[in-house]
């Protein structure tokens, strides 16, 4: 299966060590640009400084947006890896939940590291999507 990686920058790490542990068994991943260049230092992902880019700057002058719009409509299903996140646990934040729109238009399986986050303010929009909550079991992508 060919599988979009969404979630919070500040969870870098940790999307990482899911992509590989999903190519292991078998998938053909696709992470958010700056991921990698994070794992090899190239790239920090301190909250309010990107080396010297603030991110929405980042976002618009390399097309992030659209690009990984691009590796969604290529993919089949996205995993959106939502740890805690200062006091929200299973964090989606914004651009993850824009992400997850953009997959459900496109009709394709959406998938939850963790249960949805309880903020009233787009839970109900969450479950309307209909993802599906692995709990950390990345076994049940199929």
């Amino acid at each position: 299966m060919r599988i979009t990686i969404c979630g919070s920058m500040k969870f870098a790490d940790e999307m990482w060590r899911v992509a590989k542990k999903l190519e292991k068994l078998g998938h053909q991943v696709y992470l958010p640009e700056g991921v990698k260049e994070h794992i090899e230092g190239k790239l920090n992902f301190v909250p309010g400084t990107l080396h010297g880019e603030e991110g929405a700057e980042r976002k618009k002058k390399h097309n992030l947006i659209r690009k990984h719009y691009q590796k969604i409509k290529a993919s089949d299903a996205i995993l959106v890896v939502n740890l805690n996140k200062k006091d929200v646990k299973n964090y989606i934040g914004a651009n993850s939940f824009l992400e997850m729109g953009f997959a459900y238009v496109l009709r394709k399986k959406i998938f939850l590291f963790h249960p949805i986050p309880e903020l009233e303010f787009y839970k109900e929009e969450i479950l309307a999507m209909e993802p599906i909550i692995i709990n950390n079991d990345l076994s049940k992508i199929k």
